[in-house]
């Protein structure tokens, strides 16, 4: 009868326990992942699988010929997006709103909000599609009371210095899919450190925007150019440092 038990403690205890992170803590690289052509242009896979706290986290870049769109308006039921902008112009609808964003902005869109994208620069435009469900059931009216979806234009964003560099804030809130979701950029100065090695309980991705970078992830250590993605799971140790010469600058996304 004990080791029956027993045999019952465990499967209950691996049956409850937090699951660990599935997407790999390391860094994606931009020029070295694979190309996939498409009629408007070509697009690279980073991620696509389950974290601490999501069902589902997939990333890619899209890159849209001038005056091509990927597809039509559409809308997503049950996930939510964040798109960034990398290179050149796209003009983004967004239920009735429609606004030109340029490198560095950021289109937040909640669950079931039509929207579509189209490239209005005379050269290609390149960005990211951050797509993520959450395990826990979704609640569209907090997201909504959050501020639903945003454009945020990276021209409009105060910078605010400090002495390691500086941040822009792009949002602490709430969402549908999410207790928590944060955004900021980070400016750091040549060959220092954000931080020493930390832990926090959400997972994060940092994206290069300019400038050369290495990161201590649980003790192994990545180098990251312009477009690499670092993933880093629910509580695992990080540290960024600036390995060039002049001033980086990444993209940094929390959730919970």
């Amino acid at each position: 009868m004990k080791s029956i038990a027993l045999l019952v403690f465990i499967l209950w205890f691996f049956g409850n326990s937090e699951k660990v992170d599935r997407v790999e803590s390391k860094v994606y690289s931009f020029s070295k992942a694979k190309i996939e052509k498409t009629s408007s242009g070509e697009k690279r896979q980073f991620i696509d699988g389950e974290t601490t706290h999501l069902e589902n986290f997939e990333i890619h870049t899209t890159m849209l010929e001038p005056g091509k769109a990927p597809h039509g308006s559409q809308i997503h039921a049950d996930s939510e997006e964040i798109v960034f902008v990398k290179d050149g112009k796209i003009e983004v609808t967004l239920n009735n709103e429609k606004k030109i964003m340029g490198p560095g902005s950021v289109i937040l869109i909640m669950p079931g909000d039509e929207h579509g994208i189209e490239n209005v620069s005379t050269s290609r435009a390149t960005y990211y599609i951050i797509k993520y469900k959450s395990k826990m059931a979704m609640n569209a009216e907090r997201g909504k009371t959050a501020g639903g979806s945003m454009l945020i234009d990276w021209e409009k964003i105060t910078f605010q210095p400090h002495d390691r560099g500086g941040v822009r804030k792009f949002f602490d809130r709430k969402s549908a899919m999410s207790d928590r979701i944060e955004m900021h950029a980070t400016t750091l100065n040549p060959n220092i450190k954000s931080h020493e090695p930390h832990t926090h309980a959400p997972a994060e991705i940092v994206i290069m925007m300019d400038g050369t970078t290495e990161m201590e992830i649980d003790g192994n250590t990545y180098q990251g150019e312009v477009g690499d993605i670092y993933f880093l799971g629910s509580k695992t140790s990080h540290a960024i440092r600036n390995t060039g010469t002049k001033p980086c600058t990444y993209l940094a996304f929390q959730w919970e």
